[in-house]
């Protein structure tokens, strides 16, 4: 079975090839849009090498100085990597605006078309195995890392296209101006990865699809009325989830820690690496206040 760590390792590799490559194509061809996709996939390295370190800190189980464990490293490493591609989109944009402002013809035009090519193809096949990878195991830090990789995608064929257009009509104005395309795409991933992974950071709750299944776990044991008090939060793969149960007050104390129990086990069973804290209390209009949520009315019949 492939492991987390598994899989940022092969885009490890993957991504120290290509910038290799794709250095020498641009140093080699002159082309800033080249050199562009160079530092565009050194910033995949980077974030590679970041998702690599992080999964792996991230499985390491909780200990006295973490007692949540570690997941929240792979949302830390995400929002670094997004400042990343920030720092690699304003250096693009330099290199273009130069370009432009002092045109240079671009030399070996095949060669960095057969570059891209390569490129878009090695990512193509990295991406659709990290994203994989990523839903099965719930990983921020190889989602990112499959995000990354498959924008390089697109922006290695329009690289490609563009080269080939300058090959086509001799326009070599096109270069820089490609670059610049490149530079804004790369700055959209960045945004949506520090909301992506940033989120996280501040304690943001689960999504709503998340909390209405576990309302319907928990309005599905007849036993309990009602609950409120619920906070969630995510780090991570990880879920954390409290909640106060709300009884009828004549259930006795073994009876009320055994719905409990077997509430916990329910939740973990839908929620992957879900650690879950719950609070019995006998139900009142008061305990219910505002923010509860009812499941039951008290005169039902359990």
């Amino acid at each position: 079975m492939t492991t987390k760590a598994d899989a940022a390792r092969l885009s490890v590799l993957s991504n120290t090839i290509l910038v290799a490559i794709k250095l020498a194509a641009g140093l080699l061809s002159g082309s800033v849009a080249i050199v562009s996709e160079a530092a565009h996939s050194a910033i995949d390295l980077m974030a590679a090498a970041m998702a690599y370190f992080s999964v792996r800190v991230a499985e390491a189980p909780a200990d006295h100085e973490h007692p949540y464990g570690h997941g929240k490293i792979e949302n830390l490493s995400g929002a670094i990597e997004a400042t990343l591609i920030f720092g690699a989109a304003a250096y693009i944009v330099y290199e273009a605006v130069h370009k432009l402002l002092h045109p240079e013809p671009v030399r070996s035009l095949v060669l960095g078309i057969s570059v891209m090519m390569l490129s878009a193809t090695v990512n193509i096949l990295v991406s659709r195995w990290l994203f994989h990878i990523a839903r099965e195991t719930d990983s921020v830090a190889l989602e990112a890392d499959a995000q990354h990789l498959s924008v390089d995608v697109y922006t290695s064929f329009g690289v490609m296209i563009g080269l080939g257009l300058i090959q086509l009509t001799g326009a070599h104005r096109l270069d820089p101006i490609i670059g610049l395309f490149v530079a804004l795409v790369i700055t959209k991933v960045a945004y949506d990865l520090v909301k992506r992974a940033g989120a996280p950071l501040i304690d943001t709750g689960l999504p709503e699809q998340e909390l209405d299944r576990l309302s319907g776990i928990l309005c599905g044991d007849p036993r309990i009325v009602a609950y409120h008090k619920l906070r969630t939060r995510k780090a991570g793969a990880e879920r954390h989830i409290d909640v106060h149960l709300l009884v009828d007050s004549d259930l006795s104390v073994a009876e009320g820690h055994r719905v409990a129990e077997e509430t916990e086990d329910r939740i973990r069973a839908a929620f992957e690496r879900a650690h879950v804290i719950t609070h019995v209390e006998p139900v009142t209009e008061e305990e219910i206040g505002e923010t509860g949520v009812v499941c039951r009315r008290q005169s039902e019949e359990s």
